[in-house]
């Protein structure tokens, strides 16, 4: 894919590092503002990437096929359809939108334009989740669910001093749930599907949810996701059944080597990661399903980002946390 970039913050700045692994992609463009000017020339004199624009139309009227939106938050959507207007695949950054009716409108969008439209979110790729995944019948029936993913933020101490960051920022859709949360509930959906119900008790200072508590209820086993960006704790998985129980101490995204601990006894550590970065294996996934047209594939993996979109956005209202972006929901 001739792929061009739409961001030149942290996200990017990762992503940029595992190209070599990425066969089939030609960094062809990157896109930023003019503030960003000195960042964008930096990376593509690193990158040798061919082009540089400080104008989002230029970049899409450029010689590319695929877009990658890593720009903030609130604009995912607004940037997500234009690229799709104009006949672009697209990858978008988690979390895929706002809220839920922006995530169908792209859905339906790419569907009826017959366009790749695919989240960047590494659990749903990596190996690790394959596996576990396949592990979960030996748990035998599953009682309790529980991750945990808080992540103190330097960003929060500029924020109890006033200055209010995109990443706590209602009008640039932040939170924790949106930041991290959003991990576990991909995390979650991707394992086990629907829930019955959904209930979000979020820690909220200036309208925004600076940690929270996400209770899945699935009928026959509860789910609890913390996110936190306002204070740290071990960061882990656990997936305990009446048989066994699987124990991971790595976040949702990351999704490092587990164990798998049984009421016997016995207990084996298990980790099929290929790559030690977590984004490979989804950009190689995004390359495959383009090259072999596997339109199908792709919107399997858009009806479980739509799922989640649909649990976040439910959450989020439940707590009262509005955003500018669902005014018109």
């Amino acid at each position: 894919m001739k792929l061009g970039i739409a961001g030149s913050g942290m996200i990017v700045q990762e992503f940029l590092t595992i190209t070599a692994y990425l066969k089939e992609t030609e960094l062809t463009a990157i896109c930023g503002t003019k503030r960003s000017e000195a960042a964008l020339k930096d990376l593509s004199d690193k990158y040798n990437i061919q082009n540089r624009f400080v104008s989002y139309d230029e970049l899409l009227d450029s010689a590319i096929d695929t877009v990658y939106v890593a720009v903030p938050n609130n604009l995912h959507f607004p940037f997500a359809k234009a690229a799709l207007e104009a006949g672009k695949n697209v990858i978008v950054e988690k979390p895929f939108t706002s809220n839920y009716r922006e995530a169908l409108l792209l859905a339906e969008l790419a569907r009826e334009k017959k366009l790749f439209l695919f989240e960047a979110i590494t659990t749903q790729y990596l190996p690790n989740y394959k596996k576990i995944k396949e592990l979960l019948p030996a748990l035998g029936n599953i009682k309790i669910v529980q991750c945990n993913y808080s992540q103190y933020s330097r960003r929060y101490d500029r924020f109890k001093e006033g200055q209010v960051l995109p990443a706590f920022d209602p009008q640039f859709s932040g939170g924790a749930l949106m930041d991290l949360n959003i991990y576990n509930i991909h995390y979650v959906v991707g394992l086990f599907g629907r829930p019955k119900n959904v209930e979000y008790y979020p820690n909220v200072e200036r309208g925004i949810d600076t940690s929270g508590i996400l209770i899945l209820d699935y009928g026959t086993f509860q789910c609890t996701c913390v996110g936190a960006k306002d204070c740290k704790a071990p960061i882990a998985n656990t997936i305990q059944g009446d048989q066994g129980c699987i124990y991971q101490n790595t976040p949702a995204n990351v999704c490092m080597s587990f164990e798998l601990i049984m009421n016997d006894g016995k207990s084996s550590l298990v980790n099929e990661n290929t790559y030690e970065h977590r984004m490979v294996n989804e950009f190689i996934a995004f390359e495959a399903m383009i090259k072999h047209n596997a339109l199908e594939k792709c919107y399997q993996m858009l009806d479980h980002s739509l799922l989640v979109s649909e649990i976040q956005t439910m959450a989020r209202k439940r707590a009262g946390i509005i955003f500018p972006a669902d005014a018109s929901c």
